[in-house]
């Protein structure tokens, strides 16, 4: 594949670091967004890793609530849905160091292993952890490719809660069209929780297009939940308007 050329733009604020520019989203060659409107739903062999944004925007409010207190009830809430024998695991990014960019870029951390009946230690180990720096997608991704399934074999679907893209010297789009170069087992669905950036909104639909995934959009509780709904194919409580690009 030939390669391509990331534009990249610096912000400096607080210590925010780069943010991969991605200026033609359609250069890249990835899959074509589904029209059709219909959700990727897990099969039932499916492994799944929930890889959780614990940035320190995350403290930000969503309506009355933070976005992590609304991203962590929602998880929980759907999560709990599950057949019990689904194997799930939980990595989160951005929950320690602070705004130091040489270690906050390295703030990504496996919490719970993937196996079946796995949805209480999921929560309990949400519920300890507090949002704190930086935003280290590429580098998640890669832990979650090369380690956290490692030796697991099938299908394989990487769900990404986050509120912003990479701001860590890497790309995920990037990352994610080397991924698919060698490995065909693994899709990934963004939740874009409140993301208003255009930047930050391609980077993310390249990362899921790429493998085949979707990108969701979700701007309250209502819609976050009805988006997990959709993805883990479980029936909803509540329902919110989502939209999938």
């Amino acid at each position: 594949m030939k390669k391509y050329l990331c534009y990249f733009s610096v912000i400096l604020l607080l210590g925010i670091g780069t943010l991969p520019v991605i200026s033609d989203i359609n250069s890249y060659n990835v899959h074509e967004d589904d029209k059709s409107g219909n959700s990727i739903k897990i099969n039932s062999d499916e492994k799944i890793l929930f890889i959780v944004d614990f940035s320190n925007s995350m403290n930000d409010y969503l309506g009355s609530r933070k976005k992590i207190d609304v991203a962590i009830s929602s998880l929980s809430t759907i999560a709990g849905k599950l057949n019990p024998s689904t194997k799930t695991g939980l990595r989160v990014y951005g929950h320690k160091h602070g705004f130091n960019p040489f270690l906050g870029c390295t703030a990504t951390n496996l919490i719970s292993p993937i196996m079946p009946n796995n949805t209480r230690n999921i929560y309990a180990q949400l519920s300890q952890i507090s949002p704190n720096g930086w935003t280290p997608i590429t580098r998640s991704l890669k832990q979650a490719v090369n380690n956290d399934f490692a030796n697991i074999d099938g299908d394989k679907r990487i769900i990404l809660l986050t509120d912003g893209g990479e701001n860590c010297d890497e790309s995920p789009c990037e990352y994610a069209i080397q991924l698919v170069q060698t490995r065909d087992d693994i899709k990934i669905d963004v939740i874009a929780l409140a993301i208003n950036d255009p930047i930050a909104e391609d980077q993310l639909k390249c990362t899921a297009l790429a493998t085949s995934g979707k990108i969701y959009h979700a701007n309250d509780a209502a819609a976050l939940e009805t988006v997990l709904g959709e993805i883990l194919n479980v029936t909803t409580d509540v329902q919110g308007t989502i939209i999938k690009k």
